[in-house]
């Protein structure tokens, strides 16, 4: 492991590219931005952290808290050379291939103190830990939280249907219920008022 803080800084800036990745969900508040990926590795970290907490996981599902938050900040790592891949998009089943070569590149640099950095990425690209089943659900919730907030713009601007909404998140049902239940409602409300259509 390298002490050398101009390798380090380097490193450094290489996670700083993350950014610059912009992703299709519209940030709340300000409904002409999008969120980049970097805002939405913070946003998971701190809604798994605090969701954690809410439902007392640790204790109910063993859940630990570090590990959960390590998965969570690198989670989107690999999209520095890949980019984002809508959740809907046709080309999503190979995403993993280039978010896996960078990681690989990211794991490598001379300045990264990480030393199990790719083993933390690949744990929650196809882990099955109580923490990587969690980030599943959050990662998931957030942007669909994201487009209630907008009006469902996203949605609207990409052509997404309800059914590919419900598919997207029909798995959260076995693992979390009352995230599921929550979606479910505002499904409904979304194609009600008109931002996602039946």
């Amino acid at each position: 492991m390298t002490r050398d803080i101009h390798s380090i800084t380097r490193h450094f800036l290489e996670l700083d590219a993350l950014k610059q990745v912009q992703r299709k969900s519209y940030i709340s508040g300000e409904p002409a931005r999008l969120e980049n990926s970097a805002e939405h590795s913070w946003h998971l970290a701190m809604a798994c952290w605090s969701i954690a907490r809410s439902f007392d996981l640790t204790n109910t599902h063993g859940i630990d808290e570090g590990k959960l938050i390590k998965l969570a900040l690198v989670h989107d790592l690999g999209e520095i050379d890949a980019g984002d891949t809508f959740l809907y998009a046709e080309t999503r089943a190979d995403a993993h291939k280039a978010e896996r070569d960078c990681i690989r590149r990211l794991a490598s640099h001379e300045g990264n103190g990480i030393h199990d950095l790719a083993d933390i990425w690949e744990e929650q690209e196809t882990g099955t830990s109580p923490e990587t089943r969690l980030l599943k659900v959050i990662d998931r919730l957030l942007p669909f939280m994201l487009n209630i907030e907008s009006q469902g713009r996203t949605w609207q601007e990409l052509g997404v249907k309800r059914h590919q909404v419900e598919r997207a998140h029909a798995f959260i049902e076995g693992e979390f219920p009352e995230v599921h239940q929550w979606i479910t409602e505002q499904i409904e409300r979304a194609v009600r008022e008109g931002w996602l259509a039946d």
